[in-house]
């Protein structure tokens, strides 16, 4: 499938930088794939758990089955309410701090196809245990069971048991999240012996279970990053709404959502206040701030979402994220900011800094409240932008001008020497003359020279040449949107690209960087390699050539503390030519592209 020149800028300068983006976080449990699943939602009146039992193990929990799924009808069989009194108190209890259990009822039970559930590490060994990550069960048949459990008066904690061996170990293997009032409580764990959650009522975030392996990945409810990179410096901010009613007053309508009406003012009121406060020194220097982005930002231990449309957001979880960004002439040497909001319920704050040797995670605390960069990077060269110069042996035919001229002269003279020789008349200049003439011709033989044909020609340039040029040429465009300065982006572009494709290729970036302001992650390219190079004539342009070429882009992505690293392959004619001593790129077609893991060149070349 052929894409055009707007889809080509999409993917230079995002590199799929989607709305939505995969974190960093890597769960190794596999408990997202236990052969059981329970979903667990605490809510203001009741429990409700959504279950996925697997197909084979469905008679440890065989008090749900429901009678219609028996073959022959059970005479001795206890009534639905016996068998749930007995799950409750063997297969699944669940009891509250003062010691009630909970009794469930059955709202829906019917057979089901698994929940897909991402896990990008099944099958891979566990660094920790050195053990295979548990993938889901081939047989995908559970039976789906909600269930909810009723209570009358809010319990400080809940203490959830499965049923349990002779030894103290789950007789079922259940993989279990639990949400809080929509708030993500733990991440995919398994659910082991006793289980004990402690409920915040008053503001859910901070619900926690015990147990130090079951707290989640995404806890502080602020966060504070310095990304430094060549030519900026970013400070970008994630914070919770309703950690921010320390310092800011929304005036929100109610206490449960910001309004679709209130969403533009607030994420407006949370810029500015950053904004204001912004103190970040670069070298020592207060650098003009950029407010490059504002947005509210959906997250998960596995996904990230920046709300870009006016929606109804749950105050519990509604987070704003805020990038301030410096431009820089390079990399500097220190970078240094201070936080000092810090409250009751805001006694740390996640922080980090990430410089091109990775990121350094640090805990801003009301006693230790700088984020200090230094420049440590010894061996690390800025990446520039250079012309790719036109090889002399694909300059054409060279004619050196000085020594052709002076062996015109030559010959001009010998016919002359030669006649005057015949008619007996003295030669002795002519000869001093051309002697002269040959030693200049050939002191000058290197020098001085045009090229006759100057067009390249494909069967002067081999596939290995090709390769070379292709790749210092895409090198060289997606190194130019390293920059932020518009006119510099448009400087550096000119050195690649020339004539009408230059104006595309500059005008569409332009577009494309609306579509990283309003919520998308720009990638910074870390490594370009093309996979094959194949020239031909060029097809539309005369005196031109054609390269077909599929070449790998591997990028790094940065925002809210996520490092995240994106390689997409692609498949492309790039048309090249010779503009003043240096090859540039003339015409560029997209035949196809494909997203792949880090370190793969899985792409199948699309047929036409």
């Amino acid at each position: 499938m052929r894409t055009t020149i707007r889809t080509f800028l999409l993917l230079v300068t995002l590199l799929h930088s989607a709305p939505y983006a995969n974190a960093d976080w890597v769960n190794f449990t596999g408990a997202e794939n236990a052969r059981n699943i329970a979903e667990i939602y605490v809510n203001r009146d009741h429990v409700k758990i959504k279950l996925e039992i697997f197909v084979e193990d469905l008679l440890l929990f065989k008090e749900l089955i429901p009678d219609e799924l028996f073959r022959k009808a059970s005479h001795d069989r206890p009534d639905l309410g016996e068998r749930l009194q007995r799950f409750s108190e063997k297969r699944l209890q669940i009891s509250t701090g003062s010691g009630d259990r909970l009794i469930p009822r059955i709202d829906l039970v019917e057979p089901r196809l698994r929940v897909k559930r991402t896990s990008l590490f099944a099958g891979k060994l566990n660094p920790y245990t050195r053990r295979p990550i548990p993938g889901p069960p081939d047989d995908k048949r559970v039976l789906y069971v909600e269930l909810t459990y009723p209570f009358t008066r809010r319990p400080d904690s809940l203490t959830i048991i499965p049923e349990l061996d002779s030894s103290g170990l789950p007789i079922a293997s259940i993989g279990f999240i639990c949400y809080h009032q929509g708030v993500p409580v733990v991440d995919f764990r398994n659910l082991t012996s006793s289980n004990t959650v402690n409920l915040d009522w008053d503001d859910p975030w901070y619900s926690a279970f015990e147990k130090r392996q079951l707290k989640r990945a995404l806890q502080a409810g602020v966060r504070t990053y310095l990304y430094i990179e060549p030519y900026e410096v970013r400070h970008e901010i994630l914070v919770r709404v309703k950690d921010m009613m320390s310092w800011l007053d929304f005036s929100l309508k109610g206490n449960e959502f910001i309004e679709e009406e209130e969403f533009d003012r607030v994420r407006q009121q949370v810029a500015k206040f950053f904004l204001e406060r912004e103190n970040v020194l670069i070298d020592g220097k207060r650098l003009k701030p950029i407010l490059d982005r504002t947005a509210f930002v959906e997250s998960s231990p596995t996904w990230s979402r920046f709300i870009e449309i006016p929606e109804r957001l749950p105050l519990n979880t509604a987070m704003v994220g805020v990038v301030i960004t410096y431009l820089t002439k390079g990399i500097p040497q220190e970078v240094v900011t201070s936080w000092d909001l810090f409250s009751e319920r805001v006694n740390t704050v996640a922080a980090g800094m990430t410089d091109p040797a990775g990121p350094f995670p640090y805990s801003l605390t009301p006693d230790d409240n700088i984020l200090r960069w230094r420049n440590h990077l010894k061996q690390y060269r800025i990446p520039t932008v250079n012309s790719v110069a036109v090889a002399d042996k694909h300059r054409g035919f060279r004619l050196p001008v000085v020594s052709l001229v002076c062996g015109l002269l030559v010959i001009v003279l010998l016919i002359v020497a030669v006649i005057r020789y015949r008619q007996e008349k003295r030669i002795k200049y002519h000869l001093a003359v051309i002697a002269l003439l040959l030693l200049i011709g050939g002191i000058m033989l290197p020098h001085f020279r045009i090229y006759i044909g100057s067009q390249a020609r494909a069967g002067w340039i081999g596939s290995e040449d090709a390769r070379l040029i292709t790749q210092s040429l895409l090198k060289n465009i997606y190194r130019a949107f390293d920059f932020r300065d518009e006119e510099d982006v448009y400087d550096k572009l000119a050195i690649s690209v020339s004539g009408e494709m230059l104006s595309k290729i500059y005008l569409e970036s332009r577009k494309s960087m609306v579509i990283e302001q309003a919520g998308g992650a720009q990638a910074k390219i870390q490594q370009v390699e093309v996979l094959e190079a194949d020239v031909v004539e060029a097809v539309r342009q005369e005196g031109e050539l054609d390269v077909r070429t599929r070449w790998t882009a591997l990028g790094k992505v940065g925002h809210w503390g996520h490092v995240h690293m994106r390689q997409n392959v692609y498949e492309a004619i790039l048309t090249i030519g010779a503009v003043n001593g240096s090859w540039k790129i003339i015409g560029i077609e997209v035949l196809g592209e494909e997203r792949v893991a880090p370190g793969s060149t899985g792409y199948e070349r699309p047929t036409d």
